[in-house]
């Protein structure tokens, strides 16, 4: 496993950045937990089924791959922007893709970088930032993000950035929470105060990003967007499931033309 701690962390440092410090110091106190699934990530390792087979799906269309093959990626060079633990880089490098991975906690991206180890996967995982790695002129098949845009503190760089790491042709798939009143109400007081699924104070309102917006971002960085589904969760089988509802969560599909 090669895992990079590089010098573009610290170009991103001292330039426009899309990293917020207060979301990384909170996001580290929690680097020992990604994979236990009754912890502070418990919501994502239940949201980790849905979100994956809707990359898949998306993937397999876009480059008309075989979806009976096991490693249904291979060929494919893909990245995983805001890893956080791995949770989604791993199912992604088991189904073939030559995946890096990249984080800008330093403590997370160890974390991610250790449990890949032990299970014996090979992804490259890199403390570094999309801007960074733009700025390098790093480009790949399939650019994804899902639960970050909500985190950084510059949303349009942010997708500026991972829409210049995709390659002509390419693919880049995001997830992230509306804002509306219902996504108040479901997303922080359920699921923070109510339901104690995440710490209190993990999401703000006020940085959740409305679908219009999203297209606007998208659309000044040269990409298309070309599909938006919700994510509701079920509450009669602890599961998630896609949905025509984004009112709270929701995963966008955006391609750059050839």
């Amino acid at each position: 496993m090669d895992c990079k701690w590089n010098e573009s962390m610290t170009r991103a440092s001292t330039s426009q950045t899309t990293v917020d410090g207060r979301e990384i110091a909170d996001f580290a106190a929690m680097a020992d937990d990604w994979w236990d699934p009754e912890g502070p990530f418990a919501p994502l390792h239940r949201l980790n089924p849905v979100r994956l087979q809707y990359i898949r799906d998306k993937v397999v269309a876009r480059f008309g791959l075989d979806d009976t093959a096991i490693r249904v990626f291979d060929g494919l060079r893909m990245v995983d922007v805001g890893c956080g633990g791995g949770l989604l880089s791993e199912p992604m490098a088991r189904l073939g893709a030559d995946l890096t991975a990249i984080d800008a906690g330093e403590e997370t991206v160890a974390a991610a970088a250790g449990h890949a180890s032990r299970m014996g996967l090979a992804i490259d995982y890199r403390h570094t930032t999309a801007e960074a790695l733009a700025h390098a002129g790093e480009q790949f098949d399939v650019v994804v993000s899902m639960e970050v845009l909500e985190h950084v503190a510059d949303p349009g760089l942010f997708v500026r950035s991972c829409a210049a790491l995709v390659k002509p042709g390419g693919l880049m798939l995001l997830a992230t929470i509306n804002r509306t009143l219902k996504s108040y109400a479901f997303a922080i007081v359920g699921a923070e105060y109510v339901l104690r699924w995440l710490p209190q104070g993990t999401h703000h309102w006020d940085k959740f990003i409305r679908p219009a917006e999203l297209a606007r971002f998208l659309r000044s960085a040269g990409m298309s967007l070309e599909d938006l589904a919700g994510v509701v969760y079920s509450p009669m089988d602890n599961s998630w499931r896609k949905s025509r509802d984004v009112d709270v969560n929701y995963m966008a599909c955006a391609v750059r033309d050839a």
